[in-house]
């Protein structure tokens, strides 16, 4: 082997000098380490600021779809009073009534579906009760009753309507539930206070 051979192979030539090959090698693995680095500096910005849009959004969304929240309240307690008026006059007595009682009991019954149709363009929709079945994360139980047949803990009969407002409760059902069997009568709990 010659000397000129050991040159090429040592990162060292003879005089002591680097060798300009290792040197540009260095530097390259130098570059790449810190693109690897920006790159990864770079995703992990970019994923933050993904999220920092998306939570964004979703506070926009949910912003604008309960900020009716309070208002809507107002609004289903109005509703119940319509109800409460509808139900003041029972059906036979309809029949047998003046005219304009009769035209009264008509603009009372369209204002209430107004109302209820305006409630439901923003998201606020009654809680359907007629399967029965009790959810204690959208009905209160005010009272146990006689079922009359219906299995204990089935909903009896409905004292005020629920609502809910896109995905959350706005108003929990108030309701009578069927007395297990075996279980001592509670006494009703009057809400309308």
């Amino acid at each position: 082997m010659s000397m000129s051979d050991n040159d090429n192979n040592d990162p060292q030539n003879a005089n002591g000098a680097d060798n300009p090959l290792a040197a540009e090698l260095a530097v390259l693995d130098a570059l790449r380490a810190e693109n690897a680095e920006l790159k990864d500096r770079v995703l992990r910005a970019l994923a933050e600021t993904e999220n920092t849009r998306r939570i964004a959004a979703r506070e926009k969304q949910d912003a604008s779809q309960y900020a009716v929240t309070k208002f809507a309240r107002d609004m289903v307690t109005i509703a119940d009073n319509f109800a409460r008026a509808l139900q003041a006059l029972p059906a036979d007595k309809l029949q047998s009534a003046d005219p304009a009682v009769k035209a009264v009991v008509e603009g009372i019954e369209a204002t209430e579906r107004q109302l209820l149709a305006a409630l439901e363009r923003y998201g606020v929709k009654a809680i359907d009760t007629a399967d029965g079945r009790f959810d204690p994360n959208l009905h209160q139980a005010i009272a146990e009753v006689p079922g009359n047949g219906r299995p204990g803990g089935s909903i009896v009969d409905v004292v005020q309507t629920g609502y809910v407002i896109g995905d959350r409760l706005l108003r929990p059902a108030m309701v009578t539930v069927a007395r297990k069997d075996g279980a001592p009568e509670s006494p009703r709990v009057d809400t309308q206070a």
